[in-house]
């Protein structure tokens, strides 16, 4: 995809570039993929913690994009529309490792657990999901992510990075509502705690 070569503003307009994926225009195809491929496979790594699967999603995620363009509504932005279609390919490439590693309802239990509160609670006002605006905090974010268990990491993900709604993260990790509930609080903490010594220091050198 990198050798690929359009002048971004031929379609600067998402309204454009609707209108010129809607015609099959081959150089706006093209043009999706440039302005947000980075995007996509930023997403698809965080869900799979896998560079070539997530490259293989972003592969697949822009193939349908540009397939099924004559089902797009226009109801959200065609980053968010590209968001879902990656979302549910992700998903599906977790169900082929094992079913378990989509829910993980054996490897914790969906209640809140004095071992959930975290060690270290300075910085407790920090929101984790507002930390992906600078990019210097989503780097840390990235890297605190990374080291989250999958059943935290997806929910996270999907809530705070994605803004599905609980009943939607729920619907497509095949969990409750409440353990929706339950494992964003968790990955919050934990997220908190990771970057709490990074915010000290940060605020220090202030």
């Amino acid at each position: 995809m990198s050798g690929l070569q359009i002048d971004l503003q031929v379609y600067d307009a998402e309204s454009d570039l609707l209108e010129g994926l809607r015609r099959g225009d081959h150089d706006a195809c093209t043009c999706l993929v440039k302005r947000f491929a980075p995007l996509v496979y930023a997403h698809a790594l965080r869900m799979l913690q896998d560079s070539d699967e997530a490259e293989s999603i972003l592969q697949l995620t822009f193939i349908k994009a540009c397939q099924k363009i004559g089902a797009f509504e226009g109801r959200s932005g065609l980053g968010t529309w590209l968001y879902r279609i990656a979302t549910n390919e992700a998903l599906m490439q977790l169900r082929k490792r094992s079913s378990s590693d989509v829910t993980l309802d054996h490897q914790m239990a969906d209640t809140i657990q004095a071992d959930d509160l975290p060690r270290n609670t300075s910085n407790w006002s920090l929101d984790p999901a507002t930390a992906a605006l600078g990019s210097e905090l989503r780097e840390q974010l990235e890297t605190a992510l990374a080291t989250l268990p999958d059943n935290l990491r997806l929910v996270f993900v999907l809530r705070e990075l994605q803004s599905l709604s609980t009943e939607e993260t729920a619907s497509a990790l095949g969990i409750s509502q409440s353990a929706v509930k339950v494992r964003l609080h968790r990955a919050r903490l934990r997220l908190r705690e990771l970057l709490a010594d990074y915010i000290t220091r940060r605020e220090e050198d202030d």
